[in-house]
């Protein structure tokens, strides 16, 4: 049944839209939240490539984006309710990360803005981050084929975000001494979340493997099957080959498991279809408002 307020008294829904204002009009996934680099200067340092850096800023951009969304899809199924909320809140660290740096890539360099339908502008109603997003196809996406593979059960989700987490917090630990003062406070602000994923995973990939039989199988097929993804994440960032392997190589220790030894193969890529979900709606209403 539906509450009708007093007279006098203010509905619980006063205030979500100001039908009067200026801003009238809302994008219909949700009104416009602050500028995630407000207050920041946004200018190019003296002696950077701009496309270079907004390159540099989409394919850690694009890669957080793409498990974030991976990630949120374990809501309401994960083995338990504290794990549930856990994986809940790594999907939300990751989708705050790539909003800022999608919104870098695009102030760094307006270039990489893709074109949007007719009628939706960037800026009013679609942030330049929204339109990296939702309005790029697959083949302009900088992420790691690794970030968009399903996960077969939980096992195969804990060893991947591990192996994930691992390499991008080395990532993320140099960029904080960046020559772009915006990239290097992004990765600042990452790094406590990212040790965190990390050693979430962890503590979820030795409690499996030294569990039952049953956990202990099923962590070990997710290894064999994620040895491709591992190679293809130490690929990438051949910089931090050193210090993650010495992580993950203590951790697989104490967990009585064997790290990849295979450098070939890549993982089968997936990012199409996870595309095509996660950016159905804004396809489908590109001009959409409420």
């Amino acid at each position: 049944m539906s509450r009708t307020s007093e007279p006098g008294e203010e509905s619980v829904y006063a205030g979500l839209v100001d039908a009067t204002g200026a801003d009238a009009a809302h994008w219909a996934f949700g009104s416009r939240a602050e500028d995630p680099l407000a207050g920041l200067d946004t200018s190019v340092p003296d002696g950077l490539d701009a496309a270079e850096l907004a390159r540099e800023c989409l394919a850690l951009g694009d890669d957080a984006l793409v498990l974030g969304h991976r990630v949120s899809e374990w809501c309401s199924k994960a083995p338990e309710l504290e794990e549930d909320i856990a994986l809940a809140n790594v999907a939300l660290d990751l989708l705050g990360q790539a909003r800022r740096l999608l919104a870098r890539a695009a102030a760094a360099d307006p270039g990489v803005l893709p074109v949007l339908p007719e009628g939706a502008a960037v800026g009013a109603p679609v942030a330049p981050e929204d339109a990296l997003a939702f309005f790029r196809g697959p083949e302009r996406f900088r992420s790691s084929r690794t970030a968009a593979l399903t996960d077969a059960d939980f096992a195969h989700a804990v060893v991947r975000l591990f192996w994930w987490a691992s390499v991008r917090l080395a990532v993320l630990a140099r960029a904080r001494s960046h020559a772009d003062p915006v990239l290097a406070a992004i990765a600042a602000a990452g790094v406590p979340e990212v040790a965190y994923h990390r050693d979430w995973a962890a503590a979820w990939v030795l409690t499996l493997a030294r569990g039952t039989e049953e956990s202990r199988r099923r962590t070990l097929t997710a290894v064999d099957a994620l040895a491709p993804a591992y190679a293809e994440l130490l690929g990438r960032h051949p910089h931090v080959r050193a210090e993650v392997a010495e992580v993950v190589g203590e951790l697989f220790d104490r967990a009585g498991l064997e790290v990849p030894q295979a450098q070939d193969g890549v993982p089968r890529d997936e990012l199409p279809d996870l595309l095509a979900e996660m950016q159905s709606v804004a396809r489908a209403h590109p001009r959409g408002s409420w």
